[in-house]
């Protein structure tokens, strides 16, 4: 079944066309190089105005469809702005950019009820948005080996009390390099496996709670314990606190180069760096041992014995030094990749996110409305369906997706807009029915809104602020 014939005849295709569009559905995704994915990589606009023509609906109903998609777009907005303000309330006391004045304090328990609400909100939101989730368990996705940037990067998970990773759109990018087998003359051309969006929520363990587990795990005393974690953290900002909880959304990342999103993440000197930075070092301090030698063996004049020892010394530097330099020289790679790479932080990178989720939403239930409204269908064709809007896609964007159908109808059933009857049956109200009842759900909302959490944090003035705040009001860097 194809998208394009069920708007064309307004009726489902029998079971010879249906099982016919089932095999070339899954030909679809056996030829893909990399397995479908939820999302849907096209704007809302674009397929607003590609299911909206006129030749596919009947005299004068197109418009009335436009009308109705554009309702239920701002409507699916709004309903993300409301998610958004409440995931912005559970974030006020991790925030760690607001440059608000405190005027109240969260007990623990506040704080461990909104960090358990945000992580959890957080999650729902990526999910809507179709980003796929990377367990942080699976060091294997993490912790690759190869490196687009050539970076050897390691990253310590156990420093995470929160940690979640999420991606969308796992392509494959070309790039060109000049092929040293060819002499660097000629370029040649190569793949990099890339992630389109990344995003990453993370909160660091607090230092005394990291320094128990290393014990506990370790088995060594405290003292030695607080030394690891020192070392541990001795790269990390001075910005990141354990009292903060970060978000951040990246483009494009090479899968190979993950580890570098992480605010902890080392940087180890590959074993090229190491063999070329020790033959070096070697062969400088070996020479530069031999010829102080052989000074100090002929030497009488004590000036020439301490010219001698500090031109040993001066080539222990020098080597010592590209050690460093070469480290620096990761580091500026790091940065610099990671500079054209981000995109958004914490409140932004929910903002982001929230917009992504409603543009997917409308998207399916466009698609999904675009069928029903002109098929007479069953629950029981739910399957069939689904494969005709895949092909659909397929012919005529060029991408294999995994269509979250049941997810779109359960959004179109509790707006009222298709209603399922006992024999299962689906009926879908027409386009002018459907913009009215969107109306009706936009007079509604107001008096149903959802409510924000009361009585979290205790208020406080200049008067009465806490012994954290007895100075004057300071910005919010909690």
């Amino acid at each position: 079944m194809a998208l394009s014939g069920v708007l064309g005849r307004g009726k489902l295709a029998d079971a010879k066309k249906a099982r016919k569009a089932a095999r070339q559905a899954r030909a679809v995704a056996a030829e893909a190089p990399i397995r479908r994915e939820k999302f849907l990589p096209l704007t809302r606009f674009a397929l607003m105005d590609r299911l909206t023509r006129p030749n596919l609906w009947p005299e004068g109903q197109a418009g009335e469809v436009r009308r109705f998609f554009q309702r239920l777009d701002y409507l699916r907005q709004q309903t993300y702005v409301a998610r958004k303000l409440a995931i912005f309330q559970a974030y006020e006391p991790f925030s760690p950019d607001s440059d608000l004045l405190v005027t109240r304090v969260f007990s623990p328990e506040e704080r461990s009820s909104m960090q358990s609400r945000l992580v959890a909100e957080a999650r729902s939101l990526l999910e809507q948005a179709n980003f796929d989730r990377i367990d942080h368990s699976d060091r294997a996705a993490i912790m690759t080996k190869g490196s687009h940037y050539g970076l050897d990067l390691s990253v310590d998970l156990d420093e995470f009390e929160e940690l979640l990773i999420y991606y969308r759109g796992s392509k494959s990018r070309v790039e060109t390099r000049r092929n040293r087998k060819r002499l660097y003359l000629f370029k040649e051309e190569f793949e990099v496996p890339i992630f389109q969006r990344l995003c990453i929520l993370f909160k660091m363990k607090s230092a005394d709670v990291r320094v128990k587990e290393i014990m506990r795990d370790q088995r060594c005393d405290r003292a030695q314990a607080e030394k690891l974690v020192k070392r541990a953290r001795s790269s990390l900002p001075e910005q990141v606190k354990s009292d903060n909880i970060y978000l951040k959304l990246f483009k494009n990342i090479p899968r190979t180069d993950i580890e570098m999103v992480f605010p902890n993440t080392q940087i180890k000197f590959r074993l090229f760096d190491k063999l070329k930075l020790g033959a070096s070092a070697g062969g400088g301090i070996g020479a530069g041992a031999f010829g102080a030698a052989s000074k100090l063996a002929i030497a009488t004049n004590p000036l020439a014995m301490v010219g001698a020892v500090a031109a040993l010394g001066g080539v222990a530097v020098r080597q010592g030094m590209n050690f460093i330099n070469q480290k620096n020289k990761y580091m500026v790679t790091m940065a610099q990749n990671l500079y054209f790479h981000a995109m958004a932080g914490n409140r932004g990178a929910i903002t982001l996110i929230a917009d992504d989720a409603s543009e997917q939403d409308i998207k399916e239930e466009m698609l999904l409305y675009a069928v029903l409204a002109k098929t007479q269908a069953n629950i029981s064709d739910l399957a069939q369906v689904d494969e005709a809007i895949e092909q659909y896609m397929h012919n005529t964007y060029g991408f294999a997706a995994d269509f979250e159908i049941e997810d779109a109808l359960s959004r179109l059933v509790a707006a009222g807009i298709v209603s399922q009857w006992a024999d299962g049956t689906l009926v879908t109200l027409t386009p002018a029915a459907a913009s009215d009842q969107v109306d009706k759900l936009w007079d509604r909302y107001l008096d149903e809104m959802p409510q924000p959490v009361v009585g979290e944090g205790t208020e406080f003035d200049a008067t009465s602020a806490p012994a954290s705040a007895q100075s004057t009001p300071q910005p919010n860097t909690a």
